[in-house]
This record gives structure tokens, C-alpha cells and sequence, in this order.
């Protein structure tokens, strides 16, 4: 049994050791707001935090994951407040919704690490995580807009 820290909890895994991190979440745990997208590291729709990095899960064998802290979407913020979230909502992103987790995972670990992107560092920053419905433009507004909030929030 693995021991696995997600979104702040101690939650045991039986999966075997290869087993991508993106099956243990949704199929053993049934923690579902982390999608399914192309299986290859490719689309974003599986991006998770780990120890605050956004990773595609869907790449990450659970037995590499060791003692690090997992954030899923379920675990961003506990009343869906996060400012990405709010973002989201406000500027309303997304259309068929289906990438959208992923988005707002790397747009949350964006921020983290660069809380006044450009518009050219947040279209890098988002760089591989794709929309079908090709919503970004809105995607590149919610993520200026939640910046604005943070710095709102930081300066309250």
C-alpha cells in the first residue's frame, strides 16, 4: 500500500507501483475533476500540482509520486474560491468545459510562480494545455483577471 498526500489528506493507494498517477485519482479514488485527455502528457486535461508544480498526471507513475503534497482541482480551494476560479466564472472561459480543470491547475501554478505575468508570459505559461473549443483568448483573460484578484486580495 502507498501512502499518498492529496489535497492535504493521507489517502492509500493499492495500485501497482507503474500505475499513472491520473488512474489512481480517478479510477481507485474516484476523484474525477482530473480528465482524461490524450494519455500522452500532451493535452494539460490531467494537470495536477505536485508540491505546487503543475504535472501531467497521466505521466507520473503513482510510485514517483514518494511524500510529495497532491493538488487536484478538487483541492485548489476548498469553496471553489480560488482566485483562477473566480476568474474563470467572471470572465466565463469555458464553452464544452471539458480541458478546463487543467487549465485552471497550470494557470493556478502560473500565478504561484509569476503573480504579474504579461500576456506573452501567460500564453507560454499556458503553452500545451489545449481547448477544443479553442477558448483561449478567454483563457488569457481569467488568468490576467485572477492576477488582478491576487494582487487585489494581497493588498486588502
Amino acid at each position: 500500500m502507498m501512502n499518498l498526500s492529496i489535497n492535504g489528506q493521507s489517502r492509500l493507494s493499492d495500485s501497482p507501483p507503474d500505475t499513472p498517477l491520473l488512474w489512481v485519482l480517478r479510477e481507485e479514488l474516484r476523484m474525477t475533476g482530473t480528465r482524461y485527455g490524450c494519455g500522452l502528457g500532451l493535452c494539460g486535461s490531467c494537470t495536477v500540482h505536485i508540491n505546487g508544480q503543475a504535472v501531467r498526471s497521466c505521466q507520473l507513475k503513482v510510485s514517483e509520486v514518494g511524500s510529495a503534497a497532491i493538488t487536484t482541482i478538487e483541492g485548489l480551494h476548498p469553496a471553489n474560491a480560488h482566485p483562477v476560479q473566480k476568474a474563470w466564472v467572471e470572465i466565463q472561459v469555458p464553452q464544452c468545459g471539458y480541458c478546463q480543470s487543467g487549465q485552471i491547475m497550470q494557470a493556478a501554478a502560473l500565478l504561484a510562480q509569476n503573480p504579474n505575468p504579461t500576456e506573452k508570459e501567460i500564453v507560454e505559461g499556458m503553452n500545451g494545455n489545449l481547448c477544443r473549443c479553442a477558448t483561449y483568448p478567454r483563457i488569457v483573460g481569467a488568468v490576467k483577471r485572477a492576477a488582478k484578484l491576487m494582487k487585489e486580495k494581497q493588498n486588502a
